[in-house]
């Protein structure tokens, strides 16, 4: 029986929009947890990603990424983030090495000032020449944080190093989660999230933003057997008719591909029905917020 103390804590993952938080929550946690796509602001919700080892456990908070919010959706985004920020025991900001920009300085000045251990994690190293990193590490020089990496969220590189100094900055504590868990999102929001992951993988640059997934109905037909309803939500009816796609193949392809990724999660068959909804500026609309998810 080891003496070794457990440690255990809360580590607020922040940073600028499409910069690879939760891709490098997912590596941490060794599951899939947030959806990932290229489109920035991917991530709309505060959610928990744990991660346990033998004597210690992080919960990773994933966040939006920060950004001038336009909308109510966006502006509840950002009070997610800021609320992201209360009672951690420790923050990493994560910026993207192919371009630190004068947003990502705003970020990482702004949490310089927060009373706890901060790490920055330079991700996609995998991607930027090292002639082009050197410049860019070199603007970092005079940031007050405990350590500074250099990562690939997308080929590991690194993230067990950072990950170990994450544990050790880690107070003793208990256990917060059992160990077989690993996020705190309900299935049925895991599901609406695959699904929108999907539709932002698929469809065009202007459409995505725009895009919500209503659960509809998630019933257990047999141990075998899950049916799904749920609407996708859009702003405009030009684009419900490009999501449905010529004879509905753009639908078909979404709904495929989300219905391969909730069987896994599941571990049933899924029969998975989506219908498209046009609810103008339904990012700007209390309702339909509250309808999606998004509330305080």
């Amino acid at each position: 029986m080891s003496d070794k103390k457990f440690r255990s804590g809360f580590v607020a993952i922040l940073g600028r929009p499409n910069v690879g938080k939760s891709s490098l929550m997912n590596r941490f946690v060794g599951e899939k947890v947030a959806i990932i796509s290229n489109h920035p602001q991917t991530t709309r919700n505060k959610l928990l990603g744990v991660a346990t080892g033998e004597d210690w456990q992080i919960v990773f908070v994933d966040t939006p990424g920060l950004h001038k919010p336009r909308t109510k959706l966006g502006e509840y985004m950002m009070k997610a983030a800021d609320d992201a920020k209360e009672g951690v025991d420790a923050v990493l900001c994560v910026v993207d090495g192919q371009r630190i920009g004068h947003g990502d300085m705003a970020v990482i000045e702004d949490i310089a000032k927060m009373n706890c251990p901060k790490f920055l994690a330079v991700n996609k190293i995998d991607i930027v020449k090292k002639e082009q990193l050197m410049p860019q590490l070199a603007t970092l020089n005079d940031i007050h944080f405990d350590n500074i990496v250099s990562v690939s969220a997308r080929t590991g590189e690194n993230v067990d190093l950072l990950k170990n100094m994450l544990i050790d900055a880690m107070p003793e504590g208990p256990k917060y989660f059992p160990d077989d868990m690993i996020t705190d999102q309900p299935e049925r929001v895991m599901c609406a999230e695959i699904i929108r992951e999907k539709a932002l993988r698929n469809l065009r640059d202007e459409i995505p933003h725009g895009i919500g997934v209503d659960m509809l109905q998630i019933k257990k037909v047999s141990d075998r057997l899950t049916e799904i309803h749920a609407d996708v939500y859009c702003e405009k009816a030009s684009h419900k008719s490009i999501i449905i796609g010529k004879q509905g193949a753009m639908l078909q392809k979404i709904g495929s591909e989300a219905r391969m990724d909730i069987e896994r999660l599941l571990g049933t068959k899924v029969n998975l029905k989506l219908w498209v909804k046009v609810r103008e500026d339904w990012r700007n609309k209390a309702f339909d917020l509250r309808t999606l998810g998004y509330e305080e």
